[in-house]
């Protein structure tokens, strides 16, 4: 028993010098995916971000919220179409977006982060103009309200972290003609993330991280060997726009950025508070 405790205490102690390297530092973490879904994956998320704030770091949360909005499109019988990812946005896909972004999948991170002991306030992209954005084209192509991020107001998000309360923003942005858009949510994290000024952006993901020609884990890349794996097509499908975002705030001024698998229970303390190797792939200048 005695040792089980020593043990404990060898815990914190390794971790404390990481607790003084953040403690005021602004964290951004993109949350979707499994860690979004399982019961026991919110919990710790939950729990993860709550004792961040307690030791005095400053955690932002983007959340995403996909599969809630193919299955409210689903209920309503309107089919969606993806064009590199993205989903095509018309005015009544919009409307299930803003609803299901903004309300239901927002209030419940809120809510799951007060369970947890913490406070947190939900926000979108639109609120106070805090996102804007243009509409984006992908190939030529018109997708309808989906935007790109053109330009970050942190002030409100300032305003709810100086507060003491966790900032829980839906990806919605906002156009020169007050029209709200579809944002991906990694995009909308990363921009944050440099208009913050942040320490670290997290992106959670369904994933180990990013993977080598031999299918191995990468612990750490730098833009460069990034831009390489991507033209070599060892970096395909859907882990290279996370790629190419975390190269974006990097180049922003965000001093590390993280694909971490969120499959992992605790897998933002594990990233956070060990070495250079944690749970996922360490992207840096």
């Amino acid at each position: 028993m005695v040792k089980d405790l020593v043990d404990k205490a060898g815990v914190l102690i390794e971790a404390l010098p990481y607790m003084r390297r953040f403690v005021g530092k602004t964290i951004v973490i993109k949350y979707g995916g499994h860690a979004m879904t399982e019961a026991a994956l919110r919990a710790s998320f939950a729990l993860d971000v709550v004792l961040l704030t307690h030791i005095g770091v400053r955690p932002v949360i983007v959340h995403g919220g996909g599969p809630q909005i193919a299955a409210t499109l689903e209920r309503i019988g309107k089919q969606s179409t993806f064009v590199g990812g993205l989903r095509v946005t018309d005015d009544e896909t919009m409307e299930v977006v803003e609803m299901v972004l903004g309300g239901t999948v927002n209030r419940e991170i809120v809510g799951l982060v007060q369970q947890g002991g913490g406070r947190a306030v939900g926000l979108t992209g639109s609120d106070g103009g805090l996102m804007r954005v243009r509409q984006k084209r992908v190939e030529g192509r018109d997708l309808g309200r989906v935007g790109e991020v053109v330009e970050v107001d942190p002030r409100p998000i300032r305003a709810v972290a100086d507060a003491g309360f966790v900032p829980i923003i839906a990806p919605v942005g906002v156009d020169e003609a007050g029209v709200t858009h579809n944002v991906n949510a990694d995009e909308a994290a990363g921009a944050l993330a440099a208009a913050l000024e942040a320490e670290k952006l997290m992106l959670l993901t369904d994933v180990e991280g990013v993977l080598d020609g031999s299918r191995t884990l990468v612990s750490q890349l730098s833009i460069e060997e990034a831009r390489k794996y991507m033209a070599e097509g060892v970096i395909r499908d859907g882990m290279i726009p996370k790629v190419e975002c975390c190269i974006r705030a990097l180049s922003d001024g965000v001093t590390r950025t993280h694909i971490i698998d969120g499959r992992v229970l605790h897998a933002v303390l594990l990233e956070i508070f060990t070495d250079d190797a944690g749970v996922g792939t360490l992207l840096v200048p």
